[in-house]
């Protein structure tokens, strides 16, 4: 099925996944190991393919992608350490599944940025959606501006950096890494979490269960310190410390139908 948008078009198979033979485009500028591309006429895929070619077949190490135009699903899977900055905002799903680049996102994102990031560094100058950070495993995740509900959802690993407010629901079910929460935060902060440490400088409307306030050591000190040096953020305003109250451990509790299968 082919659809015409604008003067371009798009073609789709038969379950409605949009381009299934797309070629790279290959419109990129070159300079050495520095490229950039304009992604204003380009669909999803063409501009992914476009990255992975520069990336992993012209050994480009620093890319500038021009008027991302807040599509969805945009540098996904990127598995290699480079720079690649986005000039304008970007939409749902971006940057997941990353491992190893450093990122800047000179606009804003939407629901899901760096789902499952494994490594690297992110830097958002703006505001993200909800689900910020979901599942995340390790790397820095810095979003300038406010970030929406759920961020930190199951996060295993890393830091979460937010310079504004958060939505509902933030660290709900944390396994491990840390957030830093500069602005206030909505209901049920770290509900259900298991570990981790959330740091907050505004007001917190209320705690998640088995969320409860930690005692302030010098590592807290020295993690905050460092990271906001590292990310050029100023001197770290005063910061409550939030922990996991571990009342609901029971993984030594088995259900009826758990026992007789150990018995």
């Amino acid at each position: 099925m082919d659809t015409v948008t604008g003067d371009r078009r798009v073609t789709y198979d038969a379950r409605g996944l949009v381009e299934p033979f797309a070629e790279v485009p290959k419109v990129s500028e070159m300079d050495g190991e520095k490229a950039s591309f304009d992604a204003a006429d380009l669909t999803t895929r063409q501009i992914n393919l476009e990255l992975r070619w520069l990336i992993y077949e012209q050994g480009a190490r620093d890319v500038t992608v021009l008027n991302p135009g807040a599509k969805h699903s945009i540098g996904v899977g990127i598995l290699q350490r480079c720079k690649i900055r986005y000039e304008g905002s970007l939409g749902y799903f971006g940057l997941g599944l990353i491992d190893g680049p450093e990122i800047t996102v000179t606009g804003r994102v939407g629901w899901s940025v760096c789902e499952n990031m494994m490594s690297g560094v992110v830097v958002i100058e703006k505001n993200a959606g909800s689900l910020t950070g979901a599942a995340m495993r390790g790397g820095d995740l810095i979003v300038k501006g406010a970030v929406g509900a759920r961020t930190g959802i199951d996060q295993k690993g890393g830091t979460i950096i937010v310079g504004g407010d958060a939505g509902t629901m933030t660290a709900f079910m944390m396994q491990r890494g840390r957030q830093i929460i500069l602005g206030n935060v909505g209901n049920g902060l770290g509900d259900s979490m298991y570990d981790g440490t959330i740091y907050v400088a505004g007001k917190v409307k209320s705690l998640g269960i088995d969320c409860v306030e930690g005692e302030w050591t010098d590592a807290d000190t020295e993690l905050v310190e460092r990271k906001f040096r590292i990310y050029g953020l100023g001197d770290p305003p005063p910061l409550q410390k939030f922990v996991c109250g571990k009342m609901l451990y029971n993984y030594d509790s088995l259900e009826p139908s758990e026992r007789k299968l150990v018995l």
